[in-house]
């Protein structure tokens, strides 16, 4: 497929600074990390925020959060002109989402010791559910949830640590994080499935408007179907997320 030259006038939506200011969410360590060597951000969303801006022409400035909720906050307020970020009711206003380009699974994390054998015995009287405040699961949670309560906290290191220390019964995650934290010692264990699954995609400010979108969205669906995003997940060792389909 031959690739089209971007309109100028695009070009300048997207990047009105001259530069385009990529958000990265390092709190989801499936899609972006820290690099261990130069400390810059790297991942499946680095690569696709590098390569939206080498078609566009343009530079790329990776600005950097800790959470989910800060990475949206950015794009909504136009401190970023792109960001990386679960497909949620919660945060549409101030953007405008693509359709997903990565699938991962939320789950939950219990004691070793505790009862709970399935998802759907988490939501329960008395049960407390740590997340991570203002993740696309602590979104999905704070709807469905209806008699268990939920401890938001910052960040999935801290949701993982209250699990251990005994302040919760379950912790909400990523699939594969809890995974990792279940190996790194004993004491807990991943229940079995998911509760649901986290629709990763670009979005926008909705400022810039339908065009841009249109842009973005049509960029996504390319980059799923031409197999950048599957090489993406294999060069970064990402294990358990999938390509979405296509749109």
């Amino acid at each position: 497929m031959t690739q089209q030259p971007t309109p100028s006038d695009l070009v300048s939506t997207f990047a009105p600074g001259g530069a385009l200011r990529a958000s990265i969410n390092l709190g989801n360590p499936i899609l972006a990390h820290r690099d261990p060597v130069s400390g810059e951000p790297a991942g499946v969303s680095v690569d696709l925020a590098r390569e939206f801006g080498r078609r566009l022409g343009v530079p790329v400035e990776l600005v950097a959060f800790e959470r989910a909720a800060l990475s949206v906050d950015a794009v909504r307020a136009e401190q970023a002109d792109i960001g990386f970020f679960a497909v949620d009711p919660a945060r549409g206003e101030g953007l405008r989402f693509t359709a997903p380009y990565v699938l991962i699974e939320g789950s939950y994390l219990v004691p070793e010791r505790s009862l709970v054998s399935g998802n759907d015995q988490v939501d329960a009287e008395g049960t407390r559910i740590s997340v991570g405040a203002g993740s696309a699961y602590d979104l999905f949670l704070t709807r469905e949830i209806r008699h268990a309560d939920i401890l938001r906290l910052e960040g999935a290191p801290r949701a993982l640590a209250a699990l251990r220390a005994g302040e919760v019964d379950v912790a909400a995650g990523i699939r594969q994080l809890l995974e990792a934290e279940a190996a790194r010692e004993e004491g807990v264990r991943v229940l079995p499935g998911r509760f649901m699954v986290i629709r990763q995609a670009m979005g926008v400010p909705a400022g810039r408007g339908a065009a841009a979108q249109e842009l973005l969205a049509s960029f996504v669906e390319e980059m799923k179907a031409g197999g950048f995003v599957a090489d993406a997940l294999k060069r970064h060792g990402v294990e358990g997320a999938s390509v979405a389909p296509a749109a």
